[in-house]
């Protein structure tokens, strides 16, 4: 299948082209509105969308196996590990963001007969597993996540691929029930010819709290789009850390809407790209009329470690009212001359220096995450990417790793 020729449908024809349920026609309906993305689909601006015009083989899930684990596993898209005291079930899922940007997010929808939902009712960490291993194919599967009121939730996300040439369309509608907790954290490096597309989607109730770390290293293509709404009181917090090279295009496409009263978001973002890869930070902040007294962030630094390569960075703020505080910023470079100077003058090589202020650009964000063992392992994934090593056992000091 081409994901192109779709726009010639209509909405019921698109629901028999990709067999879909006649309940979904909203999203049918909604995809067809804003059509397969293009060069000029704004959310898809700056990434290459040559893929939408490959011919792909749609990977039908297998029938989900429980197997009990220390992670929770998905395989293709299909449920194969579970973990001990989390609820998970696959299941027909209805509430769909309508009001969403992506196309993306309503193909993977329609792509998605069942999807596997997590619930969590009590105070939990695991992790979640993404492997993918089909060549040549069209992999598409959503994940649910509800996190129960007054529940702390910490979820560790990452993506194990050795597919070539496929596509997938994923992602998470995570529902963050009132004064509930999630830190979510995602660590992904992306080093195969398969294009990975999360398509996203966050909605924090009445003073809930989501803390959303992103961190992706990529040698090839791939894209994180999300969109997140916050009621009143509700805070959310994103932190993201791009590290690209060779002719990769990647990064973040996201729009944070400030529903409720009182609300607060906070959103970070590092970048750092080299040879002639490209980075993405299009974001915006929305606040509606009825968003008052509203507190949000938004901040984008990015280092060009070589000549060749371009950050895509569009920071932007959305406001239907006045009373709030607001800010959004954007800085682009190389790195701090006199910063190099200084450490050269202490007797430190030059390319030893660049690499102690790229580490320490991006322990800023990597050091922020609250749990160590998580940091500690995401501190091994930029590393082992920047140095170009497939594993590193000692992270005592930068020195050891030089």
């Amino acid at each position: 299948m081409k994901i192109e020729i779709l726009n010639a449908l209509d909405a019921k024809g698109l629901l028999r082209e990709l067999n879909a349920s006649s309940a979904k026609l909203q999203e049918a309906e909604n995809f067809l509105k804003l059509k397969a993305p293009t060069k000029k689909s704004e959310a898809y601006r700056y990434f290459d969308t040559s893929f939408v015009d490959k011919d792909y083989k749609i990977y039908q899930p297998k029938e989900p196996i429980f197997n009990l684990g220390k992670e929770l596993v998905i395989q293709n898209g299909s449920l194969v590990g579970i973990v001990d005291g989390i609820e998970v079930e696959v299941k027909e899922f209805e509430d769909v963001d309508y009001e969403h940007f992506d196309p993306l997010y309503y193909l993977s929808h329609l792509l998605t007969p069942k999807a596997i939902v997590v619930r969590v009712t009590k105070d939990a960490k695991f992790n979640i597993n993404h492997i993918i291993t089909e060549d040549s194919s069209l992999i598409a599967y959503r994940v649910v996540v509800f996190v129960d009121a007054n529940v702390n939730a910490t979820i560790y996300d990452t993506l194990t691929n050795s597919a070539k040439d496929s596509l997938v369309l994923a992602g998470y509608d995570v529902f963050c029930a009132r004064d509930a907790n999630i830190n979510f954290v995602t660590n992904r490096s992306y080093d195969s010819s398969t294009i990975v597309i999360n398509s996203n989607r966050y909605k924090v109730d009445s003073n809930g709290n989501i803390n959303l770390y992103t961190f992706d290293f990529a040698t090839t293509n791939a894209l994180t789009l999300f969109r997140s709404e916050l009621n009143e009181y509700a805070n959310f917090e994103a932190k993201h850390l791009l590290y690209t090279k060779k002719e990769a295009k990647a990064g973040t496409v996201s729009q944070i809407v400030h529903r409720g009263k009182n609300s607060t978001s906070n959103q970070n973002a590092r970048n750092i790209l080299d040879n002639t890869s490209r980075g993405i930070f299009d974001a915006l902040i929305k606040v509606e009329p009825t968003g008052k007294y509203t507190k949000a962030h938004q901040n984008s630094k990015a280092i060009l470690i070589d000549d060749g390569a371009y950050m895509a960075s569009k920071p932007q703020l959305e406001i239907y009212i006045d009373d709030l505080e607001a800010s959004h910023g954007s800085t682009t470079g190389q790195l701090d001359k006199a910063q190099l100077f200084y450490l050269q003058s202490r007797g430190i090589k030059k390319e030893e220096a660049r690499k102690m202020l790229i580490l320490g650009f991006a322990n800023e964000i990597i050091d922020s995450i609250e749990d160590k063992e998580i940091s500690e392992k995401v501190h091994i994934s930029f590393e082992s990417a920047y140095y170009d090593i497939p594993k590193i056992e000692c992270l005592q000091t930068c020195d050891t790793c030089l």
